[in-house]
Order: structure tokens, then C-alpha cells, then sequence
């Protein structure tokens, strides 16, 4: 069954009782909460990916649920849980589904060393997946959600999970994360794009998470093989260029944007060297999102920038 196929009621029930499953392949969280906003947000956002019966086995249990007392009336407070213990200090509850979002990232990057998890984005054209490692502020969600709407496949905005003995990257195409002057670039760029109201006032900013495409949710258990390593940065007006990165320097900034490669050691070490001998590593500068998808169409179509 799809979260799209349950009422509001029934996903309201679920979500308080616990019995919440939510299948984000390669893994399944167990979500509970009693904050109203998040039914909304949660059919809206995951409405194609698939809920697991209650009593199946789930690699996260997590919990956004309203603070006790006057709080819960007074400028109501929500706070994560994970496996039943406060993780995080409490935030506005219209935070709530940001916290969710930041919640499982967590989860992911802390708990899930069986992969070599980087900070990166991940999309794909044709068996082929173009990885942007990137600080904040580059554009980088900007520039994954802008091509996603333009036939790429999202794998991840946040993860790239790395099988270290296949080489193959997992991706949970979960939500994209934009925040503040991107909010409104991706509106323009694709109005039919579904979004949350935007969330003001957080520790990002103004926050607001991007519905992931239907094609890619449908093909969310298929691994990919990445081809490119693409360091994006976005600056005002710039002309779309790609230009050749080193190796050792691409090398350099996946480590540096992986969550636990000092964990894997030599195992790591081979890993990450594999990924980035097998891709081209490329800088791309960007300012305008039209410019940047068509880019990336003649990248997708002939191999090199």
C-alpha cells in the first residue's frame, strides 16, 4: 500500500499509535507523532512510497511529538525522538516536518556505517549518476531539484550511500531541502512543482521541502553507478561552464563531505578512490537554473561536458 492510498484519519492514527511504517529503501523507519501539520505534509510529500504492515522490522524509530504542559497551547514546542530518547532541543512546532527530514538525515549518517555515506546529492540519465558533493550555499539542492524536473532521477538532495564492495550508490529520493531565495527559483522554474508552505525562522532559515518525482520513487530500489563528480557553485548571472577538477582534489572533498570515512579505514580509503577513478570530476559555475539543465542535457547526451 502507498501513503497516498491511506485517508488523513487513517494516517493520523497510524502516526500516533506508532504503527506508522514508512519504506525509504534500503531502509524502513518507524514514525510516530501528534503533530496535526504533519499528516498533511507527510501524504503530500511521501504520497508514492509504500507503508510496511505495523509489526515490521524497522531500522529507525523516530518521534516529532509537542512538548507537555502550557507549551503544548503557548507557542507550541515539538522535539525528536529517536528510539524513544529526546535527541535534539525542542523547536516550534511548524518546524515539525523539517525536524522529521533532519531527523532521518541524522539517522542515516550516524547509524548506517554500511555504507560510506557523503554528503552529496545524487541524480541519473540513462544508467549514469552525476554526484554533487557541495557546502552549504553552493546551489546545490537548487540545482538537483531544478533537474530533477527535467528528467534526471533522484537517488538523494543529502546522501549518497556507497556500497563500498559493488560500488553501486543507494538513494532514498526523499524530499528535496530548499531554503530561502531557492524556494522561490524552483517555483519559477517549475510552478507545477509541489512544495510544502515555506517554514520561516529556522536554524537554515526559510526551509521548505520539495515533492520527489513519482518516476523516481517508483525505481527507488535501483542502485546506480556514478559517471560524473560535479562540484557545483552557483554566482548571479554566471554563464553555465563545466571546467576539469583534479582527482586528488575530488578525492579530497568527498572525504572531507563523508559522514564516517574515517570509520572504514583502507576499506574506505579503496572505496572512495574506486568512485573517483571511475568518474569524470568536473567544476560546474552556474546562475541561471535554464541554462544549468541544459548543460547537463548535452552532459547526459554525449558523455563530456
Amino acid at each position: 500500500m502507498k501513503v497516498a492510498q491511506l485517508s488523513q484519519d487513517e494516517l493520523a492514527r497510524l502516526l500516533r499509535r506508532g504503527e506508522f511504517l514508512l519504506d525509504l529503501p534500503p531502509f524502513v523507519a518507524r514514525v510516530r507523532s501528534d503533530v496535526p501539520s504533519l499528516v498533511r505534509d507527510i501524504a503530500d510529500m511521501y504520497g508514492e512510497f509504500a507503508v510496511c504492515a505495523p509489526e515490521a522490522f524497522a531500522d529507525f524509530s523516530v518521534e516529532v511529538s509537542l512538548e507537555p504542559g502550557l507549551r503544548r497551547w503557548y507557542k507550541p514546542q515539538a522535539r525528536f525522538y529517536y528510539d524513544d530518547l529526546p535527541s535534539f532541543a525542542p523547536l516550534p512546532a511548524q518546524q515539525a516536518f523539517p525536524m522529521i527530514e533532519w531527523g532521518l538525515n541524522w539517522c542515516v549518517a550516524a547509524h548506517a556505517h554500511q555504507y560510506l555515506t557523503i554528503h552529496a546529492a545524487v541524480i541519473e540519465r540513462d544508467g549514469r549518476a552525476a554526484v554533487l558533493p557541495a557546502p552549504p550555499g553552493s546551489g546545490k539542492s537548487t540545482l538537483c531539484a531544478g533537474l530533477i524536473q527535467r528528467g534526471w532521477r533522484l537517488l538523494s538532495d543529502e546522501l549518497a550511500l556507497l556500497d563500498m564492495d559493488s560500488g553501486l550508490i543507494h538513494g532514498m529520493a526523499r524530499p528535496v531541502s530548499l531554503k530561502n531565495a531557492s524556494i522561490a527559483a524552483i517555483r519559477a522554474f517549475a510552478p507545477e512543482a509541489v512544495m510544502t508552505s515555506p517554514v520561516p525562522d529556522t536554524a537554515k532559515g526559510t526551509v521548505s521541502l520539495l515533492q520527489p518525482p513519482a518516476a523516481s520513487v517508483r525505481r527507488v530500489r535501483e542502485p546506480t553507478r556514478a559517471a560524473w563528480v560535479v562540484l557545483p557553485s552557483y554566482e548571479a548571472g554566471a554563464a553555465p561552464v563545466f571546467t576539469p577538477h583534479g582527482k586528488e582534489r575530488a578525492f579530497m572533498t568527498l572525504a572531507e563531505q563523508s559522514f564516517n570515512y574515517d570509520m572504514h579505514g583502507v576499506r574506505g580509503f579503496e572505496a572512495m578512490g574506486r568512485l573517483v577513478e571511475q568518474c569524470e570530476c568536473l567544476r560546474f559555475n552556474y546562475g541561471r537554473l535554464e541554462d544549468a539543465a541544459e548543460a547537463f542535457e548535452r552532459l547526459a547526451a554525449t558523455g563530456a561536458p
